[in-house]
Order: C-alpha cells, then sequence, then structure tokens
C-alpha cells in the first residue's frame, strides 16, 4: 500500500540556476518580461558567476568554526561572535554560502545569532537568493536560516521586521520561479519558505510520511491531528498569497509537463496543504493545476480535461499530485472528480502501478454512502482480482471506508471472505490467507497452499484484518472462528510479529464475545513470560490480560513472575510489572485476587450505575458472577431529577445546596421545626413526586410557598449563627479564666 520512488525527472539540473539583475527584486511590471514561461527555458538572464574566496577570508572562517566549536564560551558571547561573523560575509554571501566548506560553518553562525543579524544576512543576499538555494551547498544555508526564523518568530515581537525580509525573498523568487521550483535543492528551500509563510512546522516542508498516509486511509490515526492542517504558529498569509499567485502565473501556461516534474509536483503538493482554510484561493489553485476553468454549467472542471487527467495519472508525480488535491478538496469538488472524472475508470487505475494510489486516495476521503455505492459498483465485485493483481492497498482502502461510514460492512466483510477462499475450502483459512496475502495470491497451487515457515506477515494484510476487526460482531463472526482456530504454534508466530500482533489486540479490543476472545487467549498458555519480554508480544499480553477471567489472570501473572528481572530491564516491562502488580502477587496471592476481584467489581457497578455504552460489554468481559448487574436508567433518571430539584430549590433559598439531603453524620438536636418550615417541606416533598411523574413543578402557588419557607430558613439561620457566636464568646472568657487560675496556683 506504501509508495515507491517513482522514477525521477532529471530535466533540471541543479547548477542551471542564475543571477538576476539587482532591479529584478522590486515588484514591477518588468518582471512578466524577465519571468519564464516552459519549464527553465526563460528569456535571456545574466549567468552567476562565482567569484574565489581569497585565502584570508578563508583563513577567518576557519578560527571563527574553531572557536564556536569550543565550549568555553557562553551562550551571550557565542551570540555576539555569531552576528559579528556574519558581518564580514558582507557583498561575499553567494561566494561563502555555495562554498562547500565555509557553508558548513555559516549554518552555526545563522544558527546561534540574534534575529538582527539573521535578517540583515536574509536581505543582503537576497538579490541572489534564487541561485543560492538551488546550490547544494547554499540550499542547507538557507534552510537553516529559515529554521532559525521561524524560531524567533515564534519568540520575538518584530513581525515587521520579519516580514520585510520575507518579502524580499519573496520577490527574488518571482522573478523566475519555475528554474527554483524544478530544481532538487531550490524544491525544498521553497517548501519551507510556503510552511514559514503559513505558519506551519519547516517539518511538513519535507512531506508527509507514508506510515503516516497510510493510518489516516486506515482510519488508524487520532482524528484531528492532521486532518484539519490548522496550526496556531505565526504566518504571514497576504505574503503566502501573494507568492502562490505569482508563481501560478508563472506556470500557468506549462502546468501539466511542470505538474509531471518530480520536484515542482512537492512544491504544488506544498502550495495545496499551505491554502487549506482559504477556499477561494485553494479552488483557484486547484483549477489551475488541473488546467480548467468553471465551464458553462457551472461544474468546476472543464469537459475537456475529464479525459486528460485520468491519462496522466500514470505519471508518479502527477498522480501524488491527484492524490493531495482529493485529499484538500472540499465536498463539491471531489463529488465532481469522482462522479465525472474518475467514473468507470476505477478497475483499470487500480491495475496501474500510480493510479491505484489515486483510487486509494478516493476511497478513504469518501464523503457519503452515495459515495461508498458507486466505488462499490466498479470495485465491490472485483476484490479477488485486485488480490491477484497486488493491489491489497486498494481492497484495504475501500474495507476502511466501508467501516468508517458503516455502509456496506456485510457485503465487504463476505466479499473478502469469498476472495480469500478457494474452491470449497473451510472458513479457517481466511484469516491465514490474509496474513500472508501476497504469498498466497502468488502461489502456483493455492488449493495446496500452507503457512509459509519464516515469512513475515505482509502489512497490508494485517492492516486489512485490523479494519475488519472494528466490524460489528455479527459482520466477522467467519474472521473470529478462524483466527481462533489456528495452531498453538502459528498464533505464537503471529504474536512476535510487528504487524501479526496487532491482528490479535485488534481481535480482543473488537466486539465478539469474551468466550472467543479467552479460547485464543488460552492458547497462549505456557508463552505468556516468554512474550512478556518480546519486544512486541509485550504490548498483547496487557490485552490479553484485559480480556481474561480471574483464573486465567493468574496463570498471566505467575507465568511473568519468574521473569520479573528480565522485564525490569525492557521498555514495556516496568509497566506491565506495576499494571499487573507481580510484586503484590509475589508476597501474597490471596491478597492479589481479592483486589482484582475489587476493581472489575468496581468498575463494573460504576458503568452499571450510569448507564455507560459499553456496560454490556464489560458485563459480557467480566470474570465475576456476583457483580453482573444490568443498567438502570430509570433509577438514573430519578436521581437526575432529584438533583435537578434540589439546584432549583437552591437557587431560591438562602440554604446551600448540601443543606437539603440528609446528613449520616452525628450533629446536635435542632430546634423544633415552625409549622411553616414543616409546612414548606410538604410542599417540597410534593414537588418531588411529581416531579417524578414527568409535571412541572413551577407553578406559581409553590414558587410563593417556596419564597416564605426560604425567608424563615433565612431567620431561623441568622439566629442560629447568633447563639454560635455568643456561645463561643462564653467559652473564651471561661477559658481565660481557668488560665488566670492556673497561673496562681503555679505562683
Amino acid at each position: 500500500m506504501g509508495r515507491r520512488n517513482g522514477k525521477k525527472h532529471a530535466a533540471f539540473a541543479a547548477d542551471s540556476s542564475a543571477e538576476y539583475p539587482s532591479d529584478g527584486k522590486s515588484v514591477d511590471g518588468n518582471r512578466k518580461a524577465r519571468r519564464s514561461s516552459k519549464n527553465q527555458h526563460g528569456t535571456a538572464y545574466t549567468p552567476f558567476i562565482r567569484n574565489p574566496i581569497d585565502p584570508e577570508t578563508v583563513k577567518y572562517f576557519t578560527e571563527i568554526a574553531n572557536v564556536i566549536e569550543s565550549k568555553e564560551i557562553d551562550l551571550e558571547e557565542r551570540s555576539i561572535i555569531c552576528g559579528n561573523a556574519l558581518e564580514e560575509t558582507r557583498g561575499k554571501e553567494a561566494e561563502l554560502a555555495t562554498d562547500y566548506v565555509i557553508s558548513h560553518t555559516l549554518q552555526i553562525l545563522l544558527e546561534g545569532c540574534s534575529l538582527d543579524y539573521l535578517c540583515g544576512f536574509l536581505q543582503s543576499c537576497a538579490e541572489k537568493f534564487s541561485y543560492i538555494a538551488t546550490d547544494r551547498s547554499g540550499s542547507h544555508v538557507t534552510e537553516t536560516a529559515l529554521k532559525s526564523l521561524s524560531v524567533h518568530l515564534q519568540e520575538s515581537e518584530e513581525l515587521s521586521f520579519i516580514k520585510d525580509t520575507l518579502l524580499k525573498l519573496c520577490e527574488a523568487i518571482i522573478i523566475n520561479p519555475v528554474d527554483v521550483m524544478c530544481n532538487c535543492y531550490g524544491s525544498h528551500v521553497l517548501r519551507s519558505l510556503l510552511c514559514l509563510l503559513n505558519g506551519m512546522p519547516l517539518e511538513r516542508s519535507h512531506g508527509t510520511k507514508s506510515a503516516t498516509i497510510l493510518a489516516e486511509r486506515m482510519n488508524f490515526k487520532v482524528p484531528g491531528s492532521d486532518e484539519n492542517m490548522s496550526y496556531p504558529s505565526r504566518g504571514f498569509p497576504d505574503l503566502l498569497k501573494y507568492l502562490v499567485s505569482e508563481m501560478l502565473n508563472a506556470t500557468r501556461e506549462n502546468i501539466s509537463n511542470l505538474s509531471m516534474d518530480q520536484h515542482c509536483s512537492l512544491v504544488l503538493q506544498m502550495v495545496l496543504k499551505s491554502l487549506v482554510g482559504n477556499m477561494p484561493e485553494l479552488l483557484n489553485t486547484i483549477q489551475v493545476i488541473l488546467g480548467c476553468n468553471i465551464d458553462m454549467e457551472g461544474n468546476l472542471i472543464e469537459s475537456t480535461t475529464l479525459e486528460e487527467i485520468p491519462q496522466h495519472v500514470e505519471e508518479p508525480s502527477y498522480s501524488r499530485l491527484i492524490e493531495v488535491i482529493i485529499e484538500v478538496a472540499p465536498d463539491t469538488l471531489y463529488n465532481e472528480l469522482l462522479q465525472r472524472v474518475f467514473k468507470t475508470s476505477l478497475l483499470q487505475m487500480s491495475s496501474q502501478h500510480c493510479g491505484n494510489f489515486v483510487v486509494q486516495a478516493l476511497a478513504s476521503h469518501t464523503k457519503c454512502s452515495e459515495h461508498i455505492d458507486l466505488i462499490w459498483e466498479e470495485l465491490g465485485t472485483k476484490f479477488k482480482d485486485l488480490l491477484e493483481m497486488g493491489r491489497s492497498g486498494v481492497v484495504a482502502s475501500l474495507i476502511a471506508a466501508t467501516q468508517k461510514l458503516h455502509h456496506r460492512e456485510t457485503e465487504c466483510c463476505q466479499a473478502l471472505a469469498s476472495a480469500v477462499c478457494e474452491g470449497d475450502e473451510s472458513l479457517k483459512c481466511i484469516v491465514p490467507h490474509i496474513l500472508f496475502v501476497d504469498n498466497f495470491f502468488s502461489s502456483e497451487d493455492r488449493l495446496n497452499w500452507s503457512w509459509p515457515t519464516g515469512s513475515r506477515i505482509h502489512v497490508v494484510g494485517s492492516l486489512i484484518l485490523q479494519s475488519i476487526f472494528r466490524f460489528p460482531s455479527e459482520c466477522i463472526q467467519a474472521f473470529a472462528s478462524s483466527i481462533t482456530s489456528l495452531e498453538k504454534d502459528q498464533l505464537l508466530v503471529v504474536s512476535k510479529d510487528p504487524s501479526g500482533s496487532r491482528v490479535v489486540e485488534a481481535f480482543l479490543n473488537s466486539n465478539v464475545s469474551a468466550k472467543l476472545k479467552r479460547k485464543l487467549v488460552i492458547k497462549l498458555q505456557g508463552h505468556f513470560g516468554e512474550l512478556s519480554v518480546h519486544h512486541v508480544g509485550a504490548f498483547m499480553i496487557e490485552k490479553c490480560f484485559n480480556t481474561s477471567n480471574l483464573s486465567l489472570r493468574e496463570t498471566i501473572v505467575s507465568e511473568m513472575l519468574p521473569l520479573r528481572a528480565d522485564l525490569s530491564r525492557t521498555k514495556q516491562g516496568p509497566y506491565l510489572l506495576g499494571k499487573f502488580d507481580i510484586d503484590g502477587y509475589a508476597r501474597q496471592p490471596d491478597v492479589w485476587k481479592t483486589r482484582q476481584a475489587s476493581k472489575q467489581s468496581a468498575k463494573q457497578e460504576f458503568y452499571a450505575e450510569f448507564g455507560a455504552t459499553d456496560a454490556t460489554k464489560l458485563k459480557k468481559d467480566s470474570f465475576l458472577a456476583d457483580t453482573r448487574h444490568k443498567p438502570q436508567p430509570e433509577k438514573m433518571k430519578e436521581v437526575r431529577k432529584q438533583i435537578q430539584t434540589s439546584l432549583t430549590s437552591s437557587r431560591t433559598s438562602a440554604t446551600p445546596f448540601l443543606a437539603h439531603q440528609g446528613s449520616k453524620a452525628k450533629t446536635k438536636p435542632a430546634k423544633k421545626e415552625s409549622s411553616v418550615d414543616l409546612k414548606g417541606k410538604k410542599n417540597k416533598k410534593q414537588r418531588t413526586e411529581k416531579g417524578k411523574d414527568g409535571i412541572n413543578s413551577s407553578t406559581p402557588r409553590e414558587g410563593s410557598e417556596h419564597m416564605v419557607q426560604s425567608e424563615f430558613s433565612g431567620n431561623n439561620e441568622k439566629k442560629r449563627e447568633g447563639k454560635d457566636k455568643n456561645g463561643k464568646k462564653r467559652r473564651n472568657a471561661e477559658d481565660s479564666k481557668s488560665s488566670k487560675k492556673k497561673k496562681k496556683v503555679d505562683a
């Protein structure tokens, strides 16, 4: 399911950058004449001639490097030295930044200097920024400067100074942005600049990891972590809009070819991600990339481009760009892409090396059940064909989409089970065939296929089963029966495999019955200690412990007990020792059993009392026969109404809320209540009884009686407070007299 590196487009050499005239940095009408129109073949420009560095400068920066690397200087002195050294680069920034040795020293200086010197350096080299950014050594210097600037941006209040610096860099780039976009080094720098302008972490400029993309598509990632792509950091949206618009104007005429360039495609992907939240600019950018405008019928994609897009997705760079468009596209644009562009082409695209990733993105970002139906019509009956073609990622994405939207779940499980079973094979083979999906479907004799010894479990096969075990229990009975039918040695192999152990964890977290879960756990008896010290199995042991009954928990702990010393040296071991209270079991096993039973009983009563949604699941998994209580929603409603009544009365009464409730603590006998108090309490009782029947008790008559009660209650409280104060004074006087008498006796 992960994407391999595609063919690199080396048409744009690293040394094809140029120096531009100093007047080119201003935003004027002559900029259009100097801008490239077709790839790097733009109008004439003055080539940059790199002057040699004099020996004295080389010696100076060598000495500076030795001073900075020494540990004798403090931070304040280091900042001053870095700033003074950067002053010596004036007029020679391009030569020094592109020198292989001195560029490393410049990176250290830019990281340690103050904001003034940092911005001064960037403004001085702005005229030649494009040349420096497209150089092998200079690109590292510019990226370091941008990273240092992002740090100062979060700490400094001089935003106008930073903004002016970034504006000069943007003006230098837009003179001929295509050269920077299509350069392997300049692409990195430009993406970092886009992140900085948008306020995103600069780490995102290097692209999203395949594991992160995979987690999003399989619904395993925490919702909202990167989904909205919004960042609290400071940014400059006006500069971002200005830079993006100028870049698009320069690439509009040849956008089709530029979208297929590896490095330019990466820049365009970052442009799309940086515009999330700005819908007008995002739609305009997508239309420019797709080479279309809004047609006469109001569609976002013109009819002339409908056939071109599916043809171009065979290109690695273009297909990845389309994936990002699908990820950030609003609902209206996604509908058009699915229904007008890719409809009837999904199976053909799934067979392509790069096109299948676009299909995965389409399935992962479905918005409603209608989208699932449209994709299912073309691919729902082709699971076996897709697996035979090696496109298990497409199957996994479609399964995750059905699970996310809870649509066609039963059909999806049935289609998968049918796809991996050959002929009249038993359903027991479902899980083994999916665990080794590539091995099975590449076998010449599938009917006689056997468990491969020494082979690692397929990552996508593991992800498919993890998604399956998140389905409702009635849909996955065949899969649950298959995994519990594994042999003991097979289950042990799965438990020690990084991908396989996650399948076991997913099964233990599923909604299947506790009986089936314990059937699986029992097969691991005799290996709990071995798994607990294993770097993969340790995570699964906790799931086994939570699923087990009291006797099985004791078995797990007893097998881990002899390995306490080894457990304490592992990463997960100390956590397991505390979680399972293994030391407590070693000292007093009976007390440990009682404590475990009490914990489970308290948890069971809590969920049962408050009617938690998973109380039924907890009840099934409980190992205590005497703590199985049904949820009592009627009782909870009664308690809530009583609390609400008390809160209502406390708002109109001088007595605190808790004062309305009886206390079991021993108190002094209170004074006899007046007839008005008794009458108020009687009315209060009547209101409570009416509340139980669902009748609104806030009538004018009852409200007035309650006010009378509150007034008398307030007067009684004041009287009691006065008596308490007088009593306290008398006690203090008596204490002082007794102390005086004691002093006389002592004298």
